[in-house]
């Protein structure tokens, strides 16, 4: 087949490391989910089990582990949400509960950076939170670990210290909405693909990083994940 001529140099293919093995995640879209610990939507100002909400981070918004991420400008004050993150090995829509886990590949542990004030600012004024969520390294991620390997953890603690100090400290079992809830979910909303990752929402105590922070995040059977901001 002839090579396509393209107009400008095509972006570079993302993907992330597996944990013990040579081969690569290829990572096709990112997904969050918002406000899935009940105290972390509490101390958000909100309670109650909502049905779960989406945004997007870009695929070349990740940093893999081992490399910084630079602190982004239009903010003064950026916030670390630790997460566990789903891999997906299979797609569709409308994916039924009691199917979803046979669509995942593996998990590993992310970073959701978020501009707190900028995405303070969009929610008075009722506007989308693309600025706040979804800027360049603002999805550092650690290697995901197969399913395969370590099953569909349903339990696990999760924290997050910022040079050594605690800040976060919760369990995924405390997830408002499960992993098998949130695919199948989200697939009434978009047709779900081979790479697409999940960030499943963050639990409380989260808090402002400056320059030179390094923030360990760590989530039980998946390690740690060491980020400094630069």
């Amino acid at each position: 087949m002839t090579e396509p001529n393209y107009v400008v140099a095509p972006p570079p293919s993302v993907s992330v490391a597996v944990r013990d093995s040579t081969a690569r995640f290829p990572v096709h879209r990112i997904y969050c989910v918002g406000r899935n610990y009940a105290a972390h939507a509490r101390e958000m100002g909100h309670d109650g089990r909502e049905p779960p909400f989406f945004f997007q981070k870009n695929p070349d918004d990740l940093v893999e582990a081992g490399k910084p991420a630079p602190y982004p400008p239009q903010t003064a004050d950026l916030h670390h949400e630790v997460e566990l993150v789903v891999a997906l090995a299979e797609g569709g829509s409308d994916i039924a509960v009691e199917d979803a886990l046979a669509h995942v590949y593996g998990y590993a542990i992310g970073l959701d950076l978020t501009r707190r004030d900028v995405q303070a600012e969009a929610k008075k004024a009722a506007r989308p939170w693309a600025t706040a969520k979804a800027f360049a390294n603002s999805a550092p991620i650690g290697p995901i670990v197969p399913a395969s390997a370590i099953g569909h953890p349903k339990s696990g603690r999760l924290t997050a210290t910022v040079n050594g100090e605690p800040r976060q400290d919760g369990d995924i079992a405390d997830m408002i909405w499960s992993v098998p809830e949130i695919i199948s979910h989200l697939s009434r909303w978009f047709l779900l693909a081979p790479g697409d990752l999940i960030f499943t929402g963050t639990p409380a105590g989260v808090g402002e990083l400056k320059r030179g922070d390094v923030v360990v995040g760590a989530i039980e059977g998946l390690g740690q994940l060491e980020v400094r901001i630069v």
